[in-house]
Formats: structure tokens, sequence, C-alpha cells
């Protein structure tokens, strides 16, 4: 990977990562449009490193707010919200690693998303706040986090709409939805590193990598301000349209074309 396809993938990495139209599809679409191949994980894992970092900068007085007080409701509930993903994420790693690699899920995911963005459009605005949430709640909000494993599936957009669904309030949603992401991030990162130390990390050029975790934590705290301002709005319909016209080119690429991705069939 070159420095400047590093720094391209970083961008669309931290733009993506926090609209609502699925960073690891995006990642996968642009490694094949440049031609990566193979060696990309740990990359990936990095720039998500890079945008946790965007997480708790631009969320800084709530997360500010967890570390003073770390036993509190909020903590809580996102503790509960992390088991389903973390479970996914340690029996489906393997799975996912090799369904990220093929791209062969990402047109579907971007259909899936763009519906799931659609119907939350159309939802009734809520007003609980973080003292209405319970338990089953978090859950439910995990396990759509859980889901947006696969690629193609968002996990900001997947975790919004939850959140909606469930009738919290617009800012409780979208910020729920951030900080959720913060120890899958985390996790994810640990992991990797483990497996990457395990097989001989000298072997890494590490100026690409340090270029995607700059342009990534740059976009993608202008990203998180941008998205909490068109949830609040209630414009999420217009990622869907996105997500749609992105699926129908992916979907046209892998069933009549063959240039980038895998014939389907």
């Amino acid at each position: 990977m070159t420095f400047l396809e590093a720094l391209i993938l970083g961008i669309i990495q931290g733009l993506t990562e926090f609209l609502p139209v699925s960073s690891s599809g995006h990642l996968v679409i642009f490694e094949k449009i440049l031609g990566i191949e193979g060696g990309t994980m740990y990359f990936n894992v990095m720039v998500h490193l890079a945008t946790l970092a965007a997480v708790c900068i631009a969320l800084w007085s709530e997360v500010l707010a967890l570390v003073k007080k770390p036993f509190c409701r909020m903590t809580g509930m996102l503790i509960i919200a992390t088991v389903p993903a973390v479970a996914a994420g340690l029996l489906l790693n393997d799975i996912f690693e090799e369904v990220n690699a093929s791209g062969v899920t990402v047109g579907f995911g971007l259909l899936v998303t763009g519906a799931v963005l659609l119907i939350s459009s159309a939802l009734k605005p809520g007003n609980n706040g973080i003292n209405e949430v319970k338990w089953h709640h978090a859950i439910v909000a995990g396990i759509a986090q859980a889901i947006a494993i696969v690629p193609g599936i968002s996990r900001s957009g997947m975790t919004i709409s939850a959140d909606l669904a469930l009738k919290m309030n617009k800012e409780l949603a979208v910020k729920f939805a951030f900080l959720m992401s913060v120890p899958v991030i985390l996790g994810g990162f640990v992991l990797e590193t483990m497996q990457l130390v395990s097989s001989g990390a000298g072997e890494m050029d590490w100026l690409p990598v340090l270029a995607g975790m700059l342009s990534a934590g740059i976009s993608g705290y202008f990203a998180i301000k941008f998205f909490i301002k068109t949830v609040m709005k209630g414009k999420l319909k217009w990622f869907a349209y996105y997500a749609f016209a992105v699926a129908g080119l992916v979907l046209a690429d892998q069933l009549f074309f063959g240039v980038f991705f895998d014939r389907l069939f």
C-alpha cells in the first residue's frame, strides 16, 4: 500500500465510520478500485483506532463524564450493549475476515443499510433519556451493532436506527451509538495487535499506516460533528438514498461486469 493509497483509505474510513454508509463496505470497495490485495486487515484496525480518538475528542464532555463517574447508568448500558458485538467478533472473526476480503456481501449489506435508514427516518421521534433506557434496550442496540460486522452494513446506521426505534431522544441516540463503538474498536485493535505481533510486526511499513490514521482521525472528527447535526434535523433518508445508489453500482459489477469484484454467478 502506497502513501497516497493509505491517505485516501484513511479519509474514506474517517468519513464513513460515522456517516451511516458502512466504513467496512467502502474500504472494501476502494481497496478493489485501487487494486490493493491482502495485508490490509491491520491497517483497517489502525484507522479504526484513529476514529476512536476522533470520538473521544468530538464527544469529550461525555467521555470525561464517564471517566469521572464510571459507575453511572450510562456506563452500565454501554457495557450491556457491547456484549453482542464482542461475542460475534470472538466467535465469527475468521469468517468475517474471509467475507471482508471477498467483498461478496457489500452490495447486499448496503441495501440492508439503506432500508434500515429509510425505515428509521419515518419513525416518530422519541423523548427517552438515559434514565428510561433499560437493559433489554441496550441488548437490542448491541445486537444491531453486532449485525454491522458484516461489510456493507453500517454500524452507526444500525445502532442509531435501533436507538431511535427504542424511542431515545435524537441527541442521546446519536451519542449512545458513537460511545458504543469505543469498546468494540478498542477490543478489535487489541485482538488484531496480538495477532500481528505473533506473526511478526517488523515487516509492516508504518508510514502509510500513520498517514491513514491521521487522515482518518481528522475526517472522522468532522464527520461526527456533521452527522450529529444531520440526525437532529431528521435527514437520515438522504444517506439511505446514497446507500441504495452505491449498492446498485456494486451489485451491477458483481452480477454483470466483474471489473472490480468477482462475479457472483
